[in-house]
């Protein structure tokens, strides 16, 4: 939807997002996709409230979308990492069952985009998603930092106040 015909509320709305990186290696020093995320919401006017790394566990992600579905201010979590196929990739498991609304479309938009613009057939391997945890919209991106960099320009970015207001608007008054 271009922006002018987005409701007033939407438009160049500030949102605030909480960032996860979920790996075994990464600390904030080599941590390239999470540090292209909140780069890129920092360029498109939004806040990063919070930014953590957090080993491929269940428990130990599970616990941190927890505590920041109780964080008020938190609008969008972007996770990053464990969506493939892999043994350890265990961030849809852990993450998709809290969905009270998938956003299937995101996950069929990133394949597509992957597909046709970067890695050909070897999109299929990519089980990114999206849903609703009542007001708050979560991205589960791959660890790739070119597939977050597609992600964040192509699909979440432009979207990103578009998506918190559909899922807000009924709490404006």
């Amino acid at each position: 939807m271009e922006e002018a015909h987005l409701p007033q509320q939407a438009r160049k709305k500030s949102v605030t997002v909480a960032v996860l990186t979920i790996s075994d290696t990464r600390t904030k020093a080599d941590d390239k996709s999470g540090k292209i995320i909140c780069e890129k919401l920092a360029e498109a006017g939004h806040h990063v409230k919070h930014y953590e790394i957090c080993p491929d566990e269940a428990t130990r992600i599970t616990q941190q979308l927890s505590a920041w579905r109780l964080d008020a201010a938190v609008q969008a979590m972007i996770f990053t990492g464990g969506t493939g196929i892999g043994a350890r990739d265990i961030t849809v498991e852990t993450v998709a069952p809290h969905f009270t609304k998938p956003l299937d479309g995101f996950g069929e938009l990133f394949r597509f985009l992957s597909y046709t613009e970067d890695v050909g057939s070897k999109a299929l391997l990519s089980r990114a998603t999206a849903g609703a945890i009542g007001e708050q919209v979560v991205f589960l991106l791959p660890g790739s930092s070119k597939a977050v960099t597609l992600a964040m320009d192509k699909l979440i970015v432009p979207e990103l106040p578009h998506i918190v207001h559909e899922l807000t608007k009924h709490l404006e008054g």
